[in-house]
Parts: C-alpha cells; structure tokens; sequence
C-alpha cells in the first residue's frame, strides 16, 4: 500500500510539474513579430522565429516602420519587436513609453553595435575624416548625405543636422531609400572611386565588404562615443508575465556584432533568412543550447532536445 502511494505521489509531482511547464496562455502560441527590413533585424527576428516554431509556437511578422511597430504593440496587434536600435530610436519610441504602451526587455540584444555617418577609406585618407570635414566636400559630395528608410531615427537625426546647419550642412539634402538601395548607390560611388557619405552601421556585412571609415567629431548626434549603439527587445507590457516560457527566450536572445554580421551577409546573397537561421543554429550548438537555457516547448517538454532532433 504504501508502495503505491509513494508511485501515486510521484505521479502527482509529475503531472503538476507538466501543468506548471505549460501554464502559459492559449494566447501566447500565435507569436506576432514586428519587423523593419534590415538585414540585422531580419537576422535575428529569423531566428526567434525558427526557434518558437521548432517549440511548437505559429509565428507572423508584419513588416513596418518603426513607429507602427511601436503602434501596434501598443494596440496588442503585434507581441515583440527585435530592433530597437538605441539611442538612434530613442524619440520615435518614447511617446509609447510615456504612455505604458511597450516595455523594453531589462538587458540588450546586441552591445557591441555603431551608428554614425561613413565613408570609404579613400575618401578618409583624402580629407574627409570628420563631421565637420563633410562641408567642406559640399561639390565633390554633390551635397548629399545617403540616409536609409524614411522615418528611421537615423534619417531624422541627419536631417536635424541639416535643418539646424549642424556642422555646415545646411542646404545638403538627405537621399532617403532602403538599406538595399543606399548600399546599392553606395557601391556605385566606391566602383568609381567617387566621394560618398552615408549612414553606416554595424553589426553589417558592410563593415566587411567596403574598406569604410566611420567618422569622428560627431558630439555625439547619434549617441555617446561616437556612435555607440545597442540593439534591445521590445515587447507588449504583459508579455513576459503572460507568456513566460517565450518570454524568456527573448530574455536568451543576445547576439555579437560579429555573429550578427556573419548571420547577415548569405541572408543579403539573398538565401532565405529561415534557411540561414536553421543552418547557424546547427553549426553552433554552444550556441543553439545558451539561448535555449531554461525553455521548454509550447506544452513544457524539454525545448533544446526537441530543437536539436528537429534541426537534425
């Protein structure tokens, strides 16, 4: 009798431990991405979203900018957004903050990142080493300065810099288009050896393919030590405490510029972004088992054995 018990008993602990793996919401298997097209976000978002499926989770992403992003977490519409980008974001995101819209998950995805104004080396080596410098290539540059996506906080804060005469900028004009498309031009300028100043960022194959020059000078218009950034998870308030278990992948997801950059350069070769994610995740298993640390599938079985057998 008190053999059976003591088996009841364990059946019990069991049962109440599998209720507990798996007491989060029916609501949180549908995970609801924002994303914006850079290559580094759709990195990333590639692999949370390979990872919550192999978990058991459904996923979409509805691609905006920024501020409809934002809007739409405010909204319930969409549950989190991997590509704050900071301090660059810091005014398109703050009115949702004020109002307890988003939340900003406690640690950043990404700490070793920059945003600032570059140019080719060449072109650092002729002269144009500062923001101050830009100016003074006004002809060369046929007075323009290449930006990314309208209503970035990047293309904001040039075209601040422009409005005010910033550094002598006044009257340049900002060419705004997608990251696809100022590489594009980018490219061109570097093919022909003609002077080019642009937005620049890593983590980016960019930093790879072009010899570039981020320059100095900038007082810090792009954020402290000349441009420093940091990428961070954005979320729905109640979504941690709500959906516990993706919560805390979201809380795993850390990546180096580095990683970010070798993640990105076959995803913008134009390989599908899944199929990247599926194969970095299977060549690093170190890595693979880090971001799964203290998750669990959809309905609480062991997350890292179910990702590995299906990425096998």
């Amino acid at each position: 009798m008190k053999g059976l018990k003591r088996i009841a008993g364990c059946c019990l602990v069991t049962l109440f431990s599998s209720s507990l793996l798996a007491a989060e919401d029916a609501s949180c298997q549908k995970a609801r991405i924002g994303l914006v097209g850079w290559t580094d976000v759709v990195a990333t978002t590639a692999v949370a979203a390979t990872l919550l499926e192999e978990l058991g989770y459904q996923t979409t992403q509805t691609q905006a900018s920024q501020q409809i992003i934002f809007s739409g977490i405010g909204k319930q519409q969409v549950d989190f957004f991997l590509g704050y980008w900071k301090p660059l974001m810091d005014d398109n995101i703050k009115p949702f903050l004020a109002k307890g819209e988003v939340k900003v998950l406690a640690e950043p995805g990404l700490a070793d990142g920059i945003s600032s104004l570059a140019v080719p080396t060449y072109l650092a080596e002729a002269g144009l080493k500062t923001y101050a410098d830009i100016a003074k290539f006004r002809e060369q540059l046929d007075g323009k300065i290449y930006g990314i996506d309208p209503g970035t906080g990047a293309n904001t804060t040039i075209q601040k810099m422009i409005d005010t005469d910033q550094f002598g900028l006044g009257g340049f004009k900002l060419v705004e288009s997608s990251e696809a498309a100022m590489l594009a031009a980018v490219s061109r300028a570097v093919k022909n050896n003609k002077p080019v100043v642009f937005f620049g960022w890593k983590p980016h194959p960019m930093n790879i393919k072009l010899d570039l020059t981020y320059l100095t000078g900038s007082e810090d218009v792009f954020g402290a030590d000349e441009g420093l950034a940091t990428v961070w998870t954005v979320v729905a308030p109640d979504y941690p405490q709500r959906c516990p278990n993706a919560g805390r992948l979201l809380e795993n997801l850390t990546f180096s510029a580095a990683q970010e950059s070798q993640l990105m350069e076959p995803i913008m070769a134009r390989e599908d972004a899944k199929a990247v994610a599926r194969k970095w995740l299977k060549d690093n298993p170190q890595e693979l088992s880090r971001l799964l640390a203290g998750v669990t599938t959809f309905d609480g079985q062991d997350g890292l054995a179910a990702v590995q057998s299906a990425l096998e």
